[in-house]
């Protein structure tokens, strides 16, 4: 089940591995959607379960942003000192038109909800044709998911090939994967010091065993419409010269005899 919203608040604001955290995937997610882009003018950037750490650099880009917190965590206002974006919902009806959103991060949001199924097409419904979502849950290979002194011993953790096969049974393409949290889960100031180095040489690995998180991040594709009058009309073209009747071969004459 998901978490408590003052639990994750406080691992995320009031410590310093939370902090840590916060900033080395945020740093992640930069990377893959950077928060300059000019098309996030335009856009909408949401997020699900207790994502407001990382949307925080979208709120001066993006057209619009919403924190979607899901009921049995709890809500918290946010961003502090502001208008308030975040609201609460549950799992599988998010007050969002259909296909209105843009971008999607799920964090704390997937592996903790009891309706993940209904929640992924809950997120497909919400983003628009050709939007995009990054899924962030624990690796199950990572030592992050082992360890229920941070929010990600929680849960359900995946492997890359487990997400990318359910993302694909809701229709999602996957189209990045990418991973984060090389640094152990303790708050002793050595690792926080060397968890900087220890993510440069994580990312340069081959492999995305090590990390603490997946990172997936899947887009919505639509199929162009048919069009069902199309094929009747081929079968029956029109007939420019309708109605006027086809031509008729002249009679034979007959030739007199005397």
């Amino acid at each position: 089940m998901h978490l408590d919203v003052l639990d994750l608040r406080r691992f995320y604001y009031r410590s310093a591995l939370g902090r840590a955290v916060q900033r080395v995937i945020r740093d992640r997610l930069l990377q893959i959607w950077p928060a300059e882009e000019d098309i996030l003018r335009s856009q909408t950037v949401a997020g699900f379960g207790f994502a407001v750490p990382l949307l925080r650099p979208y709120l001066k880009t993006a057209r619009r942003t919403i924190a979607l917190m899901p009921g049995p965590q709890g809500v918290m206002p946010w961003p502090a000192g502001e208008a308030n974006v975040s609201v609460l919902c549950e799992d599988t009806l998010w007050p969002v038109n259909t296909g209105t959103v843009d971008r999607l991060v799920l964090l704390h949001g997937l592996e903790t909800s009891d309706h993940a199924p209904a929640l992924l097409d809950e997120c497909w419904r919400a983003l628009g044709p050709g939007g995009r979502a990054l899924f962030i849950v624990p690796n199950r290979a990572g030592i992050w998911a082992r360890r229920d002194r941070t929010p990600f011993g929680f849960g359900r953790p995946y492997s890359t090939s487990q997400l990318e096969d359910q993302l694909a049974k809701h229709r999602f393409v996957t189209e990045t994967v990418a991973s984060a949290l090389y640094q152990p889960p303790t708050d002793q100031r050595f690792w926080l010091k060397t968890g900087g180095m220890l993510e440069r040489v994580g990312r340069a690995l081959p492999a995305v065993a090590a990390g603490g998180v997946l990172m997936v991040e899947a887009s919505k594709q639509v199929a162009a419409p048919t069009r069902p009058g199309l094929p009747e009309a081929v079968r029956r073209p029109l007939r420019v010269l309708e109605g006027i009747g086809s031509p008729q071969p002249e009679p034979a004459r007959r030739t007199s005899t005397k």
